[in-house]
């Protein structure tokens, strides 16, 4: 698992019906100390987040795992909300 920030919301006119009911949203992978590292990314969302929640995310088929028996054709998956965010250490 790793943890992100959510920067946004993905709006598509069309979408693989695989995605159908769910919500796309856009990560900033963070540190533990909350600061950015890589590069955006967009998540499939099992857990009803929002822009500017911090977030525990997870890669590769471990994504569509919440959405079991259906196959998510997903890389990317939000799994879980972090009730309190990462420090900075500005």
């Amino acid at each position: 698992m790793q943890l992100a920030r959510v920067i946004g919301n993905v709006v598509a006119t069309r979408k693989d019906p695989g995605f159908d009911g769910t919500k796309l949203l856009i990560l900033q992978p963070i540190a533990a100390d909350g600061k950015n590292v890589g590069r955006p990314l967009v998540a499939v969302d099992s857990v009803g987040a929002g822009v500017g929640e911090t977030v525990f995310f997870v890669r590769g088929k471990e994504a569509s795992f919440p959405f079991h028996p259906t196959e998510m054709p997903a890389d990317a998956g939000i799994v879980g909300i972090v009730d309190r965010p990462p420090l900075h250490t500005d």
